[in-house]
């Protein structure tokens, strides 16, 4: 376990039975909290990635916009906000995927990607990996390519890391549970 894994997971917080009952959630405010600690998670990820070809960040929301913009900063290259149907005020493409009990569509502006792009899809969180996945299929609908993932935390025991394996093995993560 590197230092920077120790450091993360000494800052985030384990809040049981949030959102519901069962549930274990890892907060992570304490580690935006921490100047130095959320600057060291940006370097981090810059750090695994720099030797990548990525031509934008896609950041799904929310959580994933708070490390995905410094990340696309520090990198050099554009970040893409995907949001819920609804939020973005341009004209968007979307797309609709199935959860465990329904449906969920999300969706970028039509202008942001160009065919051959690629494009790192980043969040706080893999859990199941389907909105990851959904993200994945909303890049490669414009033409562009999946250039990896790259999440805070990885929650190994729900399976996302082999749900994104159909889109490429490149899958960072800073702290794995």
């Amino acid at each position: 376990m590197s230092d920077l894994e120790l450091r993360l997971k000494a800052a985030i917080r384990d809040v049981p039975d949030f959102p519901k009952p069962g549930i274990l959630f890892r907060d992570i405010t304490p580690v935006m909290e921490d100047p130095a600690l959320s600057k060291a998670a940006v370097l981090g990820f810059v750090e695994a990635l720099k030797n990548r070809p990525i031509d934008a960040i896609a950041g799904i929301e929310s959580r994933g916009f708070l490390f995905g913009m410094p990340l696309a900063l520090e990198l050099q290259v554009p970040f893409v906000t995907v949001r819920k149907k609804g939020k973005l005020p341009y004209r968007t493409v979307s797309y609709k995927y199935d959860l465990e009990y329904g449906s969920a569509e999300i969706e970028m502006h039509e202008d942001v990607l160009r065919p051959g792009m690629n494009v790192l899809v980043h969040d706080d969180l893999l859990a199941t990996g389907g909105t990851a996945a959904a993200t994945a299929e909303l890049i490669r609908s414009q033409g562009a390519q999946v250039a990896g993932f790259s999440f805070l935390i990885e929650l190994s025991q729900l399976g996302g890391v082999e749900r994104l394996r159909p889109y490429g093995s490149d899958i960072l993560r800073l702290v794995t549970y």
